[in-house]
């Protein structure tokens, strides 16, 4: 049966450069887009341009040209780095658009009109040298529910607590420097609670990841509160209708850009936008979106989608952040290399390939570990996958014009790479694409087996052995197009190479299972190149500046207790503990004293080396509760990456005791 999707990706911000980070998000979408039409479904791709708030508006000042410049400019930047990533969006727009203005319009008027949105005179932040209230992005200071210093004024990126900028402590402006002052404004708020039975059956459904229910489970514990979706001007989006100087706050407007994509499309291309968009469609409407905006996506997006009578959200999938060589990615603070950077150098959908043979469909962080890319990507892709084809190309473009054989040679092998078909296309469905790239890379295991065991390039030695020869190379080029289909969400391009090379046309799910008889091939030519190491170090040198860490200061270790250096209380409470479920336990190859562990944290997994392995076997610890340091900075071992630090005490070796908390705590709790 044909599906019928809408699909999008978060909207980047058009105050900035597209990186790898970013990239993690386009990429996984794309995949399964392309996925879902290689099966034969409708599937609409769209994204968008973030383009309103406080930020374009200072930073086109601060340029000397109108924030409608800046964000033209930026859009262009945006879709031409995209376009080179292969991410084949169907549209891609602006929420600084008409269509955006009138949708934006339409459900803030359906909710207002239906009792969602009130007014009320608050108390905010305000910026007495530049004399403009502060966007909650620019008040940086310490979260008020952890404490983690410089955090913005909306949400803390330590512990992913929401909450209104006036409980931050501490708070600086970062427009000026100044410290904010208070002054009374109204706005107008977005009554959430009035959606709580309907937001607790819809987050505890299949819609979201179940470490996602588990999270939002604990928001409905303290109480769903009233969204602030109004901001005072000078501000740079669309004015709230009857409120003159009252603009949409931008978390208000943005998710509504989605639609507003989509209606454009829609619009140029016949698609029935009102199919698409009624309450009681068929149709199904798929988010993609990085894991710390679960909360609007989760939360407010339903609500006022619901609010106005429109359709709600079929699935929101949620992914994790990059880190590179175990380092934090952080736009604001400069640690990231852009795409821009990497397409100077590599070719595209070597990183795509790496990606998603790093992906999964939980919300855990995956690692660009710079020499694992160089190794996979020469091992599998070069190695594995395009050496099939020209090991066999060569001789049937030599010895037989190009001709295929009439006859596979190995029927049975090529049922055993046509029968993985729906395993294969079950994985791209459920986003597991990592085991989908380890399905596909064993089959190009066996292809290779199967040409080694033939030696083609002995039989082509020895008289009257010609139609082995083809035989056996025809085999190789047909296992080659199996894999190449599989792959064909991953690498688009070296897909259309080589359907070029094959002399076929667009290959489709639905063609796996007919090989190639009698047919004529085109010459072969190099698909793809080893990665060296001179092109990862000319990314590393061109982003040095981003991706060089502070050096940590030096100690003077004169007149220091023997015991510890002294640290001040605001050291310890920078220290995050974390309840966590060891969901998995194993020993570790190699190493005396360490076990691998597995921890559920509520809203993602870490995986922790603890050197614990004398006091408990791997099987005691499944399923336990323990403490965990969760903010510890990863540390790259031998073993592997380690994301933590469990908790123990004891005099050790059997003596040593992993702190274990009440069974009634819940994992990713704080410990306080």
């Amino acid at each position: 049966m044909q599906r019928k999707i809408l699909v999008t990706s978060a909207l980047p911000y058009a105050n900035g450069s597209i990186h790898l980070g970013h990239l993690v998000e386009y990429i996984q979408t794309d995949i399964w887009v392309r996925f879902q039409k290689m099966r034969g479904h409708e599937c609409h791709y769209v994204c968008a341009d973030d383009a309103h708030g406080t930020p374009i508006m200072l930073r086109a000042q601060n340029e000397g040209i109108t924030p409608e410049q800046l964000i033209a400019d930026v859009s262009k930047e945006h879709q031409a780095d995209f376009a080179e990533f292969a991410i084949g969006f169907d549209n891609y727009h602006s929420t600084h658009s008409e269509e955006n203005r009138q949708l934006a319009s339409q459900i803030y008027l359906a909710n207002r009109d239906a009792g969602h949105i009130e007014s009320r005179t608050i108390s905010q932040a305000y910026d007495p040298e530049k004399e403009m209230f502060l966007p909650d992005r620019f008040i940086r200071g310490e979260c008020p529910k952890c404490g983690a210093a410089d955090q913005y004024g909306d949400n803390c990126e330590v512990c992913g607590a929401t909450y209104d900028p006036t409980e931050l402590k501490n708070p600086v402006s970062a427009v000026s420097g100044a410290t904010p002052i208070t002054k009374e404004s109204e706005h107008y708020f977005f009554k959430l609670g009035n959606f709580e039975p309907l937001l607790r059956e819809w987050t505890q459904g299949d819609h979201l990841q179940a470490e996602v229910g588990r999270k939002l489970g604990e928001w409905f514990d303290s109480g769903l509160q009233d969204w602030d979706i109004s901001r005072d001007a000078p501000y740079f989006g669309f004015e709230i209708p009857d409120a003159p100087n009252k603009f949409f706050y931008v978390w208000m407007d943005a998710p509504i850009g989605y639609l507003a994509s989509f209606k454009n499309y829609c619009d140029r291309s016949g698609v029935d936008f009102n199919e698409f968009m009624c309450a009681d469609s068929p149709t199904e409407m798929v988010h993609f979106i990085g894991k710390d905006i679960i909360y609007f996506h989760a939360l407010f997006w339903p609500a006022m989608l619901k609010g106005a009578g429109f359709r709600l959200p079929n699935r929101v999938y949620a992914h994790g952040f990059l880190t590179v060589d175990g380092k934090k990615m952080s736009k604001s603070r400069g640690t990231f290399i852009k795409a821009r950077t990497y397409l100077n150098h590599l070719n595209p959908e070597y990183l795509r390939y790496y990606f998603a043979a790093k992906l999964n469909n939980t919300i855990e962080d995956i690692d660009l570990s710079l020499e694992d890319f160089q190794n996979r990507i020469n091992s599998d892709l070069v190695g594995k996958v395009v050496n099939i084809a020209s090991r066999c190309a060569g001789f049937i473009n030599k010895r037989f014009e190009g001709k295929l054989s009439d006859s596979l040679a190995d029927e049975a092998l090529f049922k055993a790479f046509t029968e993985q078909s729906e395993s294969i296309a079950r994985r791209y469905d459920n986003r597991e694409f990592a085991q989908a790239m380890r399905e596909i890379m064993a089959l190009a295991d066996k292809a290779n087996q199967y040409i080694d065991e033939q030696k083609p390039w002995v039989l082509a030695k020895e008289e009257g052995k010609d139609a082995e020869v083809q035989a056996v190379c025809s085999m190789g080029i047909n296992l080659f197009r199996i894999l190449i289909a599989y792959l064909k969400p991953v690498l688009p391009r070296t897909a259309e190479q080589s359907e070029a090379f094959l002399n076929i046309d667009s290959l489709q799910w639905s063609d796996i299972g007919q090989p190639l008889l009698g047919h004529t091939i085109s010459v072969f030519k190099p698909l793809m190149t080893r990665v060296e190491q001179d092109k990862i170090d000319a990314i590393v040198e061109e982003s040095k500046e981003n991706m060089t860490a502070t050096p940590a200061p030096t100690k003077n270790t004169e007149n220091i207790d023997p015991i510890a250096e002294e640290i001040q209380f605001d050291d310890f409470a920078k220290i995050d503990l974390r309840i966590a479920k060891i969901v998995n336990a194993e020993h570790v190859e190699g190493a005396e004293k360490l076990l691998k562990l597995t921890l559920d944290i509520g809203l993602t997994e870490k995986q922790v080396f603890a050197g614990i392995k004398s006091a408990y076997a791997p099987e005691d610890l499944v399923g336990k509760l323990t403490v965990m340091v969760a903010n510890l900075a990863p540390r790259k071992m031998r073993f592997g990456l380690s994301e933590g630090m469990v908790l123990a005490a004891g005099p050790g070796g059997k003596d040593l005791f992993i702190l274990n908390p009440d069974e009634g705590a819940t994992p990713g709790m704080r410990v306080k």
